[in-house]
């Protein structure tokens, strides 16, 4: 999966960091031993330049991506950290740029942050973890591009488990739906046969009551016949 343009800016801004600081580093040791450091200068001076354009840039990104909704608010937090440790960074290397460079360099681990109060020549000066120790430039980089990409990692993880859960959430809604219109068809038939009932019962009373007339009729003629014979059998 190809990586967000924000963080490939990221790793720029950070690899452009280390180039400043390896060239603070040439820069004073050229100064120590007699050199002319004026061409690294020119290029140093460019490169905090770029480096403060690029981490503007990346300010301005974050909250364009954070106002959008592109990103959660626990991801912007986290970039928001990366952003202020290279504002350190960046505030640092211009100290150390400043400085003669004529006293030694006291700790490598500069490279990660550091007290600001006592930053030396060297950039980033802070204790160095054990887990940093030994390694160069590359290495550190290599370590928290791993770290980020552990995270990036967990992100994923953590998007699939929510769109599953939210295709779960489509299909129970697509069920319920199904079952209303089965609901709603099983009313319009129950109506239905209601209706259907109401009429043959009105129909069943119709008869019943026309068979009562029939009745009625029939003994009326019964009568009748029965008058005319009892009238007619004394004459006989």
């Amino acid at each position: 999966m190809a990586r967000e343009p924000w963080l490939m800016k990221y790793d720029s801004t950070c690899q452009l960091a280390q180039e400043v600081a390896e060239n603070i580093h040439e820069r004073n040791r050229q100064k120590r031993t007699g050199g002319n450091p004026s061409k690294l200068n020119v290029t140093i001076r460019t490169s905090l330049q770029r480096l403060e354009e690029q981490i503007s840039q990346l300010k301005d990104s974050l909250l364009r991506s954070l106002s959008t909704r592109q990103i959660t608010q626990f991801e912007a937090d986290r970039r928001q950290n990366l952003v202020d440790d290279l504002l350190t960074r960046q505030r640092q290397l211009q100290t150390s740029f400043k400085k003669d460079g004529t006293e030694p360099d006291l700790m490598r681990s500069s490279l990660m942050t550091g007290d600001q109060s006592t930053v030396p020549a060297n950039p980033w000066l802070a204790e160095e973890s054990e887990e940093t120790k030994g390694l160069d430039f590359c290495e550190i980089k290599q370590q928290q591009q791993r770290i980020i990409q552990e995270q990036d990692a967990g992100l994923d993880a953590l998007a699939t488990v929510l769109a599953r859960q939210k295709q779960m959430g489509q299909d129970i809604g697509n069920e319920l739906d199904e079952q209303n219109e089965i609901i709603d068809d099983l009313t319009h038939l129950v109506d239905k046969t209601d209706s259907r009932i109401q009429s043959e019962t009105r129909r069943v009373k119709l008869v019943d009551k026309k068979s009562a007339s029939c009745g009625m009729l029939v003994v009326i003629v019964l009568l009748l016949i029965a008058i005319v014979v009892v009238a007619v059998w004394p004459t006989s």
